[in-house]
């Protein structure tokens, strides 16, 4: 008996890394169409009786607005294009800051919350948190950063049902994700901390202010990705 459930749990943590890894190797090279918080979404919206709605139009990074990297990298993680998935720097700043703040703030990276948003679901936890560790590792390792920011941008999540520049460009802009403004991306961008909360399309006065700081920050950043010199 000793044999067999060690024989399952080896079989079963074989099978985990190996389908982990095929499905980051996949995600390299195929667009992401749907993701587990999708799911959830979606399930609990039946659960709660309500219309569902899921909005998602996967497009590539070159037909999104090159002021929409910008603007999450300067919202959301501004070591973006020099770390390896972990901002060390914010990570201590966040420990230091917790011991004194009512309400935790965390140190995610882009690279963390593509892993998560992709590969895994939204509640917290340490066992999360550990699977979020092992995928950003993975997605660092076998992606660049611009295929990470290309799935991010298509696969996080913007407003209530809404996944992705090219859906919440349509849906709070009419308009598509390529036409977007440096203005409205930093829109975009500020809403990012919780979409459910705050909508770029009907913008709250704070959600201004998070605008223009954001688009100084813009100015302040390394352009990304990198002009490539000819």
């Amino acid at each position: 008996m000793r044999k067999k459930i060690f024989r399952f749990i080896r079989n079963l943590i074989i099978f985990f890394f190996v389908s982990s890894l095929l499905a980051v190797i996949a995600y390299r090279f195929i667009p992401v169409y749907l993701t587990p918080l999708m799911v959830i979404r979606t399930v609990q919206q039946v659960a709660d009786g309500e219309t569902v709605r899921l909005e998602h139009h996967w497009v590539p990074k070159e037909k999104i607005s090159r002021h929409l990297p910008m603007a999450v990298i300067a919202s959301e993680d501004n070591r973006f294009a020099s770390h390896h998935g972990f901002d060390f720097v914010e990570i201590n700043k966040a420990i230091k800051e917790n011991k004194t703040r009512k309400k935790a703030r965390g140190a995610s990276t882009i690279s963390q919350q593509t892993a998560k948003n992709v590969f895994l679901w939204p509640s917290s936890s340490w066992i999360r948190k550990g699977f979020e560790v092992y995928f950003t590792v993975l997605i660092e390792f076998i992606w660049d950063k611009e295929r990470i920011m290309e799935v991010y941008l298509n696969s996080i999540e913007m407003g209530d049902g809404i996944y992705g520049a090219e859906a919440v460009a349509q849906a709070h802009f009419q308009t598509t994700a390529a036409k977007l403004s440096k203005r409205q991306c930093a829109l975009i961008a500020a809403s990012l901390p919780n979409p459910h909360k705050f909508n770029s399309g009907k913008p709250s006065g704070y959600m201004y202010k998070r605008q223009k700081k954001i688009l100084y920050l813009m100015r302040c950043i390394p352009v990304f990705p990198p002009i490539e010199e000819k």
